[in-house]
């Protein structure tokens, strides 16, 4: 199978090098000082669970000269996700498989309303990664895990060739019968630390331990709830302490990439985290002041970035 990677940051760079490390046909589509230097020396991945160096069949920053592929993993920031989905739109066969793994509640809902709604599969990923340096991968904390599913809840033939390959990577990774609930409870924990820990500064596990920090992460994971209950999410009724308890469970000075990209002034996803939760509250009528208070607080800092 010949998978393409469309943004190799330390999501699409961690789980790219290792399929393409495992001797699998990988196309990274990259850009700037890191495609030039993934070119020249290869992709390094540094990993808590060992180092190594790959060379992927390819590696480009244009789509125009990228073989069809069996499966796109699309790792880009969920605002760019509509953007690609249109991008890879020449590359995609009959079968093509499209998985986006990038946070975010409403991410495979982007790419089906570009491609062909058959080519989508839903996922997400769990892993603390990051770019270290051009051509540098730094995977730090979490064993690193893919959960994929139909979106529809149904088992099908495609899913265990996705599987497969992952396993010849060998990386963790997980079929999901109901992958709605499933992005929908990783939605709940990155935007719930996101946001706050941008707000305060803080690491995860100063906002858990401290009272009143631990109270708001509390209520923001709560308005969560509410939004997807209100969108026919079928939530367990005790996710919500599920979350916080994973939350405590976390490295004590782990931060989420969102809130790094807030404080180093970079664009952010704050849109499609507490953006997103007010947005849909609002139109179905549902409170969400705390979500509210955390996006109001940040968005100047989120518009001077993006200008």
């Amino acid at each position: 199978m010949h998978t393409v990677i469309i943004g190799v940051g330390g999501v699409g760079g961690y789980f790219g090098g290792k399929i393409a490390h495992s001797g699998q046909k990988v196309t990274l589509v990259a850009r700037g000082k890191h495609l030039k230097a993934i070119r020249q020396n290869g992709l390094q991945v540094k990993s808590i669970d060992g180092d190594f160096v790959t060379h992927p069949f390819m590696v480009t920053d244009t789509i125009d000269v990228v073989e069809k592929a069996d499966l796109v993993l699309i790792c880009t920031k969920s605002w760019q996700v509509p953007e690609v989905a249109a991008l890879i739109k020449p590359i995609l066969k009959e079968d093509t498989i499209v998985i986006p793994l990038q946070n975010g509640a409403d991410n495979a809902e982007k790419v089906r309303a570009v491609v062909d709604p058959r080519h989508v599969v839903g996922g997400l990923c769990k892993i603390y990664s990051k770019i270290e340096a051009p051509g540098i991968i730094l995977h730090f904390g979490h064993p690193p895990e893919i959960i994929f599913g139909e979106l529809d809840g149904s088992t099908t033939k495609r899913l265990n060739r996705i599987q497969q390959l992952f396993d010849t990577a060998g990386f963790k990774n997980t079929i999901s019968a109901n992958i709605e609930v499933a992005i929908w409870s990783k939605f709940m924990f990155i935007a719930t630390v996101s946001g706050l820990g941008a707000l305060t500064r803080a690491t995860i596990g100063e906002m858990y331990e401290n009272k009143e920090t631990h109270h708001i992460l509390k209520e923001t994971a709560t308005e969560i709830y509410n939004v997807g209950i209100a969108k026919g999410v079928l939530f367990p009724k005790d996710i919500v302490e599920q979350i916080i308890a994973f939350i405590g469970k976390q490295p004590y000075d782990s931060t989420a990439s969102t809130q790094r990209d807030i404080i180093e002034g970079r664009p952010s996803e704050l849109e499609n985290f507490n953006g997103f939760i007010v947005t849909e509250g609002k139109k179905l009528g549902i409170a969400t002041p705390t979500n509210k208070f955390i996006y109001s607080c940040l968005l100047p800092m989120e518009e001077k970035a993006r200008k």
